[in-house]
């Protein structure tokens, strides 16, 4: 048998296990180091947990929001002195089930793992003190669950470490009534009254979340709006919809601290004014694992947050050592994550491979509605970054929008006014997580809007109003093009 390269990947994660199969195709010796367990926080503890509790939210809204008009009769219950729907969540036992499915992903991983040859060790990985080889070959070592320490010698290192939470201190999680947002799955009981910090993906997110499930929720944010970094009109139908549904948005504010008393909690904001209620989930972004593993003594180049430092084939400024994930900081999602694995591994075994392209990454944040992006956005059309026509074409002129009775809501389109090529898009709606794809496709294969317009939809159909937006910036393409 001839020489087979010796790959060692630091974290089991998208970005981790991803790699393993890839490299152990192309016929490498490849060992997975892991703390936690295949899938890493996206399966244990965030995206798979998360989505999974969003599943159960997201029939309550549905069936909260649209009942009524479909005709749908529910028991009246008239004991609180009022008519109210006897609906209900057992949050013990969704979280129970939160849990199980996510053991049930990773195990599922581990087998496709250790299936495809790979070796899994647990343990703690870092980089050995020694630097490279004469051979090019670095020292990994691996501190194990039992104190040993185990040395492995690898021709390719592959850093998937993740992050973890970032934590304020003076609001430090008891796990009980402050919580992280890998801690909300221990809850039995529904908060009765939550204070969400942090108006990102995962604020929003749990916010929408656990008011569907029947919270008062209130959410805190230092920007102007929810989800300053998503497109302005989503972010907008967003908030409405939050508001309407009768969550407390506190824009503009920071707090500062939080502060458990008995069974209560009390947030203190930038402004002096004080908040209470029953639990406090900090959603104030991550922290790179990336501390104490020899990075910087081996030449991985940091950045001021401890994120490395990595080019589009993920390769760090220390040669052999490449890096995939949200310890790298590009574009924290899990699809990422594990397209920097892989291509990780096409570069450092010699197979043909193509850099990231960011720009053909469709993302979606998991409220109600949801919303999907993909390509530039409107940021970068009013910035001058990209030179583009758009049309914004609302759900509630959509046959099948009316008929499941979806109100808020938009396809929006951005392409080229020369030549047609759709180069972005966004769409807010049920599923549009699912509707993001035919966009997607369109602008990875440089579609234009006429392609997109002549392809068939269903009738009726929610993705005819991407067909429809299509056919407007056809209409408008020509217009401003004789103007």
């Amino acid at each position: 048998m001839g020489y087979v390269t010796r790959i060692v990947i630091i974290g089991g994660g998208p970005g981790g296990y991803e790699a393993a199969l890839v490299a152990s195709q192309l016929g490498a010796e490849v060992t997975v180091v892991d703390r936690d367990g295949l899938g890493g926080s996206a399966v244990l503890t965030d995206c798979v947990p998360s989505k999974t509790l969003i599943a159960t939210a997201e029939v309550m809204t549905t069936f909260d929001s649209s009942y009524e008009e479909l005709g749908i009769t529910v028991d009246q219950d008239g004991s609180a002195g009022r008519e109210s729907k006897v609906i209900g969540v057992d949050l013990g036992k969704v979280n129970r089930r939160v849990k199980r499915l996510a053991i049930a992903q990773s195990h599922d991983i581990t087998q496709s793992v250790t299936r495809a040859g790979v070796t899994v060790l647990r343990g703690r990985g870092r980089l050995g003190a020694g630097g490279q080889a004469v051979d090019g070959s670095r020292e990994v070592l691996v501190d194990g669950p039992d104190g040993s320490v185990q040395s492995l010698r690898a021709d390719a290192v592959l850093i998937a470490t993740g992050a973890h939470p970032r934590e304020v201190p003076d609001a430090l999680p008891d796990g009980e009534r402050i919580l992280t947002w890998t801690q909300v799955y221990d809850l039995e009981e529904l908060p009765r009254e939550l204070i969400v910090v942090g108006s990102g993906v995962t604020g929003a997110e749990f916010a929408g979340a656990y008011q569907a499930l029947g919270s008062k929720v209130t959410l805190v944010s230092s920007r102007d709006r929810v989800l300053p970094g998503e497109d302005p009109d989503a972010a907008e139908v967003l908030e409405d919809v939050f508001r309407r549904r009768g969550m407390n948005v506190m824009s503009r504010t920071r707090a500062e601290s939080a502060k458990r008393i008995g069974d209560r909690v009390e947030v203190t904001l930038s402004d002096g004014r004080v908040i209470e209620g029953t639990h406090c989930l900090m959603a104030v972004g991550s922290i790179p694992n990336t501390a104490e593993m020899g990075l910087e003594e081996a030449g991985v180049k940091l950045n001021d947050w401890g994120q490395i430092q990595v080019d589009r084939v993920s390769r760090t400024s220390a040669p052999g050592v490449y890096a995939a994930g949200d310890c790298t900081g590009v574009f924290m999602l899990a699809s990422v994550a594990a397209m920097q694995g892989r291509i990780a591994m096409y570069h450092a075994l010699g197979d043909a491979v193509q850099p990231l392209n960011l720009k053909t990454v469709a993302s979606n944040v998991f409220t109600d509605p949801e919303i999907a992006t993909v390509g530039y956005t409107a940021a970068d059309v009013e910035c001058g970054k990209m030179d583009a026509v758009v049309v914004k074409l609302p759900l509630r002129g959509n046959p099948r929008a009316k008929m499941q009775g979806i109100r808020d809501g938009f396809v929006k389109l951005f392409c080229r006014p020369g030549t047609g090529i759709v180069v972005g898009g966004v769409v807010v709606a049920p599923r549009a997580s699912e509707l993001i794809h035919p966009i997607a496709l369109a602008v990875d294969a440089n579609l234009t809007v006429e392609q997109v317009a002549s392809a068939f939809t269903v009738y009726p159909s929610v993705s005819g109003s991407t067909a429809e937006a299509a056919r407007q910036l056809h209409i408008r393409k020509r217009v401003d093009g004789e103007s």
